[in-house]
């Protein structure tokens, strides 16, 4: 059978040049909240490996909604500099997405300037910090949010939008029996819970218009006891579909509670602690760290399984994405009915690997699964440790080396 990857696919107004997408796994090289160029260099590289789209990540539609203070902020001041990226990814041949989403009660006031907000008031562990539910009156207005960022990542020059309702976040939030405990008409049933993801996405897709194309990523499973299952998920499926979306992107896991679940293997705390700053936090992530972020074994598309029983059911073009680092495999995927494949890792470690892929019929990458990049994701730029230019501590060496020996 002819490979279909290095075929054209569309989203609704957009046609990408190939079937791979650059996923949006937080870069962390946005300090100010504004783009840099250390982002718009990264992105390029992707675009000139061959991808099809490069997709920015976990841009906030408020300030409320940070997680990070190396993390973008949708407003008209860092329009420029997006455009910038936009002109740079396009000259490559490539498309430009960029992910919107709120953190909701993944952030400190330190950094989303308030208390934390989410679907319900309680004690985030994670963070730690206290949050506060947010009240009816106020989800209207978040909806416009994020159509206020549709309309602002238009004029920055990008071709589609990818709104976050997985992994955790606000959207998720409210759709998790876990952490929705509102007694109001957004709590409680899952048509109530569904009210403020629709609320979002007749925004989205209001502001979109006939020129953007909408993604939305989604989770197939929450990854823990008492989150959302397949059952409830495939219904949060057939409403995006109803609503309009383009495509979906199925996904899975909380970073919260089952942040492992979303990437798959172990975390290397110590190189995770060893680039925080904050005291206590640094040691008391090296205490319980192994407990707060169990690992969870890493294979070859890890959520194809789930992303199948998805594929039976529902006509909407799907984008797979978890664990792909093989031409072989992308082929099995593509060949199963997915429109596309997203991929981050794999382009961290090599973001000429579409273009490799295109020359090797068994291109596989070298990226090795220790994780590393995603340790240091939280307090620095996003970084594969086989590309660095400064010496590792041997410490940190002896521990990807193990971590990498058992994969």
């Amino acid at each position: 059978m002819e490979s279909k990857l290095f075929t054209p696919v569309t989203f609704g107004p957009l046609t990408l040049r190939n079937r791979t997408i650059r996923s949006a796994a937080f870069e962390s090289m946005c300090p100010g909240n504004a783009p840099s160029d250390m982002l718009l260099d990264y992105h390029r590289s992707v675009a000139a490996g061959g991808i099809g789209m490069t997709t920015v990540a976990y841009a906030a539609v408020t300030q409320s909604g940070l997680s990070f203070d190396r993390q973008l902020w949708m407003r008209p001041e860092i329009i420029p500099g997006l455009r910038r990226l936009t002109d740079a990814i396009h000259a490559e041949g490539a498309a430009a997405g960029i992910q919107l989403g709120h953190c909701g009660n993944m952030s400190h006031k330190s950094i989303c300037g308030c208390m934390p907000v989410g679907a319900s008031s309680g004690f985030n562990l994670y963070s730690p910090t206290f949050v506060r539910g947010l009240r009816a009156d106020e989800l209207p207005e978040m909806a416009r949010a994020y159509g206020r960022s549709v309309n602002l990542a238009r004029e920055a020059g990008f071709d589609s939008v990818e709104i976050h309702a997985g992994h955790g976040y606000l959207i998720s939030q409210f759709l998790s029996p876990s952490t929705n405990h509102r007694k109001d008409e957004f709590g409680g049933s899952l048509q109530n819970r569904m009210r403020f993801m629709d609320m979002v996405m007749e925004e989205v897709m209001k502001a979109a218009g006939s020129d953007m194309a909408v993604l939305v990523k989604m989770n197939m499973r929450d990854g823990f006891r008492g989150g959302m299952e397949l059952d409830e998920t495939m219904q949060v499926a057939r409403r995006l579909e109803q609503s309009g979306a383009h495509a979906l992107v199925l996904s899975g896991g909380f970073v919260s509670k089952a942040p492992m679940y979303v990437m798959r293997g172990e975390m290397p705390i110590r190189s995770m602690t060893h680039y925080m700053t904050c005291w206590w936090l640094k040691y008391g992530v090296r205490m319980v760290g192994k407990w707060m972020i169990p690992s969870v074994p890493f294979k070859e598309a890890y959520f194809l399984e789930d992303a199948l029983k998805f594929r039976a059911a529902l006509k909407i073009p799907l984008v797979y994405v978890g664990g792909l680092v093989s031409r072989d495999k992308i082929d099995e995927v593509l060949d199963d009915g997915f429109e596309a494949v997203q991929m981050a890792r794999a382009l961290l470690n090599e973001p000429g690997f579409v273009n490799r892929m295109r020359a090797e019929e068994n291109a596989r990458c070298n990226c090795r699964h220790s994780n590393y990049c995603i340790a240091r994701m939280y307090s620095i730029e996003m970084a594969c440790h086989q590309h660095l230019k400064e010496e590792l501590p041997s410490c940190l060496k002896r521990e990807i080396e193990k971590i990498e020996a058992k994969g």
